[in-house]
């Protein structure tokens, strides 16, 4: 039997598929190629497989022993329409489509524990090898879920990490309650009629109404919403108009909002609705929203948090998170549906910092060997023998 802690025998292995998939990336539910290079991998060591789950997903299975309880592992597969610019010798070979977040990482690292646990089967009971798609913006987790994830693989607790290079590598964190955000988007629609510019008085102003609404957006956090809360709201992108003597008939103003608690987030929807109402009345404007709660907070339950940041002080330097982070995750459908957590799993090196989703971004292979032993002891811990 294999040492459950000694994984050093597997990173060249696992390196080179890692950057592997860095180098052949692909978008939300187009994981097509890297879900066959993931479940020949959990066949060829043993699992039973089963894909096609929520599109592109694919889950292996593991059973040691007579224990009745199972655990969850989730790693996210699909890559970013961004264009790298690292210049690695291992660089996207599709133009314009990057695992410029770690989601290679995340694939490697469960791949390893899958390959460790079964050779080690230090656990008694079962281990679900979740292989998510479509985590960018796209619901693959509720793609899954949709799709019986949780009624075909029962699971007791669920677990996910994402590689954070706000941490040095080697720490580990993790909280509970809050963790990511919820993201809500909305799109809204500004209709005046459209005529001269020299003659505005003959004409509603969409251009004038859209500024307002920017104005009057920017104030419903910090006037609507009590300080002790924490929400984010903002306006990215405006369109409209064509030439400089022309008022254009329609304007689209499009944006974000982030919350924790929906109890806010109901709030916070209200008052936009009620301000698109009110300067539509000022304007003499049509407006019209599309507001679409696209993916929820993601909440760690206590116990699942608690057992990790444990557990994680074996294999690594364990702390609590101070706060959650704004940023989304759709692993929070896993979270409504299943007991479980969301880890940090610090990735950063020395001095240096390129954020998730920069195009210059890489995963830190040298994280590898702490995701693979981190995931197995989870399991090990939660399912004894």
């Amino acid at each position: 039997m294999a040492n459950t802690h000694d994984v050093d025998d597997l990173l060249d292995e696992l390196t080179a598929f890692r950057r592997d998939i860095h180098a052949h990336p692909e978008l939300a539910f187009k994981e097509v190629d890297t879900a066959n290079k993931v479940a020949r991998r959990l066949r060829e060591i043993g699992l039973q497989v089963t894909t096609g789950i929520g599109k592109t997903g694919v889950v292996g299975t593991l059973r040691v022993g007579n224990g009745s309880r199972a655990i969850g592992l989730r790693a996210d597969m699909d890559a970013l329409p961004i264009v790298e610019q690292t210049g690695l010798p291992y660089a996207s070979c599709h133009h314009g489509v990057f695992h410029g977040c770690g989601h290679d990482g995340h694939t490697t690292m469960l791949l390893g524990a899958a390959h460790h646990l079964a050779r080690t089967k230090n656990f008694d009971g079962t281990v679900h090898f979740i292989f998510q798609p479509a985590e960018e913006g796209e619901a693959g987790a509720k793609a899954m879920i949709d799709d019986g994830l949780f009624e075909r693989f029962p699971c007791d607790r669920v677990y996910a990490f994402h590689n954070w290079p706000d941490l040095p590598a080697g720490t580990i964190a993790t909280r509970s309650g809050p963790i990511m955000a919820a993201a809500d988007k909305f799109s809204i629609q500004v209709k005046g009629k459209g005529g001269h510019a020299a003659v505005p008085h003959q004409t509603p102003d969409a251009i004038l109404a859209a500024s307002e609404l920017v104005s009057q957006l920017n104030t419903i956090v910090s006037r609507r919403i009590a300080p002790t809360s924490t929400a984010v709201l903002s306006v990215t992108q405006i369109s409209g108009g064509s030439s400089h003597n022309v008022l254009p008939g329609s304007v689209e103003l499009t944006g974000t909002v982030r919350t924790f608690d929906p109890a806010v987030q109901n709030q916070i929807e209200t008052a936009i609705r009620q301000v698109i109402n009110g300067v539509g009345i000022a304007t003499g404007t049509q407006i019209s929203i599309d507001y679409n709660r696209y993916y929820p907070a993601t909440i760690n339950a206590e116990a699942a948090a608690q057992h990790a940041l444990v557990v994680a002080n074996t294999v690594g330097n364990a702390v609590e998170a101070p706060e959650p982070a704004f940023t989304s995750e759709d692993f929070a459908f896993m979270l409504q549906a299943c007991e479980g957590a969301y880890i940090w799993l610090g990735q950063g090196k020395g001095g240096e910092h390129i954020p998730l989703h920069h195009p210059e971004f890489d995963f830190n292979d040298e994280i590898i060997a702490t995701g693979v032993k981190l995931h197995t002891a989870l399991v090990e811990d939660f399912l004894p023998q």
